[in-house]
């Protein structure tokens, strides 16, 4: 992540630099692609292969891309159980929460909402009963955990983002 160093010794976030039509298109291309070679993205988006890889480059210094990641057919890969986990915390707990649930299995997505509940948590698993084992056994022994509920998903699209 970009930083800057202040006088003070303090680390401040550089805010990322402002994106124009180009990137927003090269970000499109990238996520509906992450494999798409600078060729394709400068061609596609009309800018040398220079001016697209540095495009690009800034984007991953800004941490505006954060990585480069395949989609995944769950059912195909051996998790057909998905489910959406909503979960009360203890105020001021998320951060502590979000590390051990960024260390379960399946985790796919954490999000510290607003509403009836705290935290809104997708998970995979291989099926019901291991998504039993892990909100009865996992999830719930967290003690800033006080309370969950489980939606089951019963189909998944991804949107496009073109």
């Amino acid at each position: 992540m970009a930083a800057e160093q202040m006088a003070t010794g303090e680390i401040r976030p550089v805010p990322p630099r402002p994106l124009d039509e180009i990137d927003h298109d090269i970000l499109r291309i990238l996520q509906t692609d992450g494999r798409a070679s600078i060729r394709s993205v400068a061609e596609r988006v009309h800018v040398s292969r220079a001016n697209a890889y540095a495009r690009i480059n800034r984007l991953v210094e800004d941490s505006v891309i954060q990585g480069f990641t395949a989609r995944v057919d769950h059912e195909r890969a051996g998790q057909g159980a998905a489910a959406y986990i909503t979960l009360k915390i203890v105020q001021n707990s998320w951060r502590t929460v979000r590390a051990q649930l960024k260390e379960l299995p399946g985790a796919a997505h954490i999000a510290l909402v607003s509403g009836d509940f705290d935290v809104l948590l997708l998970v995979h698993t291989p099926d019901n009963r291991a998504l039993r084992e892990l909100v009865l056994t996992r999830i719930q022994s967290i003690p800033e955990v006080l309370s969950t509920r489980t939606l089951l998903v019963f189909e998944e699209t991804d949107l496009d983002p073109a």
